[in-house]
């Protein structure tokens, strides 16, 4: 296992911590409010590399960064009405949507394909099943999920292109930008930011500085640096990882459990995830040399 890969997966491993935090953090603040905030944080750190970073990174950093933006504004409106370990498995969602994505430039999907997005789509409806089903939430996360895929595969076809650093930094201040202004909009007319400061109490202010130095300044930066020597396949399949650590962090931290049902529809969207990324490699390689695509090694 080489030192890209082993990055990917610790990427992997702080990812699957968030969710806890998020849900935490969503007890007091808004969706949105998470988001911009940590993305402010995160612009601090970054903003030396930001400012030294060409025209072109802040072209790809922009559409990078709007699409992560929208993706973690989903996954936290969510995680505002569903628990930590329902979100970590409908957002693992975007490991299966990566391959099918590709079939746009004109792959034909295989039946193992389609027999893993059957057995996805089996998973979920045991999970949704649950007491915490909610359509709005659950609706929402997974077209995070979606923008994310598409993030993965974009990111895989630009990050060549430029120093991981400012390419980093230049997603996160765009991210903290519209961000903010998502966040005023969505709060005018209302006393939201006027009571901001007494909902930022200390337990969620150190969620805020972990969501925004460690999982975003740093694990972005990670990524774009790994993504650059892994494949999109290979990178999908190592972050379908991340629902296994969420639930490991959210039994630690939340005491949150699964019921028998949703565990095992958690299992068949965690095993369809695999069992689609295994044998995607040929189709994916297909896919990189239409345009649009990028190879990597």
């Amino acid at each position: 296992m080489n030192i890209h890969v082993l990055a990917l997966l610790f990427v992997t491993l702080v990812w699957g911590a968030t969710f806890p935090v998020l849900k935490i953090a969503t007890a007091h603040l808004s969706g949105i409010e998470v988001s911009a905030l940590r993305f402010l944080i995160a612009a601090l750190c970054m903003l030396p590399w930001a400012l030294r970073a060409p025209r072109l990174a802040w072209r790809d950093g922009g559409v990078l960064g709007a699409l992560v933006l929208f993706s973690y504004v989903a996954q936290a409106f969510g995680l505002e009405f569903i628990s930590s370990n329902r979100s970590a498995f409908l957002t693992s969602l975007n490991v299966l949507m990566v391959p099918l994505l590709g079939t746009l430039l004109g792959v034909r999907p295989t039946l193992l394909m389609l027999g893993s997005a059957t057995l996805a789509c089996a998973g979920i409806a045991l999970m949704s099943w649950e007491g915490g089903a909610h359509l709005l939430a659950d609706s929402a996360t997974v077209l995070g999920a979606l923008a994310y895929a598409v993030y993965v595969i974009v990111l895989s076809q630009r990050a060549s292109r430029h120093s991981p650093r400012e390419l980093a930094a230049t997603q996160i201040i765009w991210m903290a930008l519209l961000g903010v202004v998502w966040m005023l909009l969505q709060a005018w007319g209302t006393e939201r930011l006027q009571t901001l400061p007494a909902r930022l109490n200390l337990t969620v202010f150190a969620g805020l500085c972990y969501l925004g130095i460690v999982a975003t300044a740093g694990m972005l930066f990670l990524q774009a640096a790994a993504q650059r020597f892994v494949s999109a396949d290979k990178a999908a399949l190592i972050y379908a990882m991340e629902p296994v650590f969420a639930a490991l962090f959210a039994w630690a931290w939340l005491s949150e459990m699964l019921t028998a049902q949703a565990a095992v529809g958690g299992a068949m969207v965690v095993c369809a995830v695999v069992l689609s990324e295994w044998r995607s490699a040929a189709a994916i390689a297909t896919t990189a040399s239409a345009p649009g695509f990028a190879k990597n090694p």
